[in-house]
């Protein structure tokens, strides 16, 4: 099995402190006797040579995107398409989707949040509304516009192929700005989300939404654009993404995420540091991520390893 634990770290003064009340006896065995065979941070690196928390992409995202064989190009990872795929849609080998997750801004003093859209409690027939009331923008474009789910909508367009978007991960709880870069594309999307926050503003359903205390659908996130990829790019049936720590680190839930954490050392991490053979642990945080598998060690790291190692510093680097 090769597990995947993607929001393992935040670069927060609260994420710090949560870091340093967790106690990951399994997670420190198997760091102590396995060795990093990979650093997903160093794909497709930038100029700079390293990633930051300010890449659009997240770098399990980036990871999960080699271990399809897919091009690892940050903020055009294709993982619309995928969905749409999963969704009954049949997207074409290089053509262009985009995810697009309807959103709450919330405008503050000197900047703009993206509110988690999870919170919202959209229902499909609301959601249907503000589906019809917003396609004439997209199709006078000539993007298309598809219908999954409440909160999940796709367009489709040769742009988006091209055009590198945030992951909306990046984004809930912060400043939007910081990531709607100067790319054309995204001047064309700034322009969209203007369009639909003057249309919504003065929306019946936002009316009613408000009067009993809901928050309003007042703008958009667009995401996981980038060139479809071919079906059988697939991850491999040993993969296994465990994400149950990223609700509560989106929400800033940093009891709940340590609790996520320790039952995480308690199961998975406990069943994989005894395994042998071929077995892989993949870590994520905002900046990198790192992986480890069994290898055989001389004496000297045996007995360094057995000495432990401490899961802190490694979970802080990431």
């Amino acid at each position: 099995m090769h597990l995947v634990i993607p929001y393992a770290s935040a670069l927060s003064d609260a994420a710090v402190q949560a870091l340093g009340t967790l106690s990951l006896p399994n997670l420190e065995r198997l760091l102590a006797r396995w060795t990093v065979v990979d650093d997903a941070s160093t794909v497709d690196l930038p100029d700079s040579g390293v990633y930051d928390e300010y890449a659009l992409s997240l770098p399990h995202e980036r990871l999960l995107a080699r271990l399809r064989g897919w091009p690892a190009h940050d903020g055009l990872l294709p993982f619309a398409a995928e969905a749409a795929r999963r969704d009954g849609f049949a997207p074409e080998t290089g053509s262009g989707w985009g995810l697009l997750t309807p959103a709450h801004w919330h405008v503050g003093h000197d900047q703009v949040n993206l509110v988690d859209p999870a919170t919202l409690e959209l229902d499909e027939p609301e959601a249907r509304t503000l589906h019809a009331t917003l396609a004439p923008l997209f199709e006078d474009l000539g993007w298309t516009w598809h219908w999954a789910g409440p909160t999940r909508w796709y367009v489709s367009h040769p742009s988006l192929a091209e055009l590198p978007t945030a992951s909306i991960d990046r984004v809930i709880g912060r400043n939007v700005d910081l990531w709607l870069n100067d790319h054309p594309g995204v001047m064309l999307v700034r322009r969209l989300q203007s369009e639909v926050q003057m249309l919504l503003y003065v929306h019946p359903l936002n009316d009613a939404r408000e009067a009993r205390g809901a928050m309003s659908v007042n703008s958009f996130w667009l995401s996981a654009t980038g060139a479809t990829q071919p079906a059988d790019k697939a991850l491999a049936a040993d993969v296994v993404v465990d994400d149950r720590l990223r609700a509560p680190l989106l929400a800033d839930d940093w009891s709940a995420w340590a609790e996520a954490w320790h039952a995480l050392d308690a199961g998975p991490l406990r069943e994989l540091a005894g395994a042998t053979g071929h077995a892989r642990l993949s870590l994520a945080g905002e900046r990198g991520a790192r992986t480890w598998q069994p290898a055989a060690r001389p004496w000297w790291k045996r007995l360094l390893g057995a000495r432990g190692t401490h899961a802190l510093p490694v979970l802080g680097a990431l």
